[in-house]
């Protein structure tokens, strides 16, 4: 078991449109680790999806580099509907 590679398992709720991180865990395919991923992810009938990757094909950006990555957002205001005047009818926006 200890040779097995490691899973990520996303699980897409009855309610949710998409797939959420469950969790991770050890299993010899992807066969199986939809199996594991059902018995301990799903256990009281809440997923109608499940999603497993092996965990060294999931790329993740560094923290550290926040800065580079995100900064260059900020200068398209665009972006960020601040600037827009919004009726006084138009609740919970």
């Amino acid at each position: 078991m200890k040779d097995w590679p490691l899973w990520e398992v996303f699980i897409r709720s009855k309610q949710g449109l998409n797939h959420i991180h469950a969790g991770s865990l050890h299993a010899a395919d992807a066969e199986m680790a939809i199996e594991n991923a059902r018995d301990v992810y799903t256990r009281r009938n809440e997923g109608i999806s499940i999603w497993v990757v092996e965990s060294k094909h999931v790329k993740a950006s560094n923290p550290e580099d926040q800065g580079a990555l995100f900064d260059p957002a900020d200068n398209k205001i665009y972006r960020h509907p601040t600037f827009y005047v919004l009726p006084d009818e138009l609740k919970h926006m």
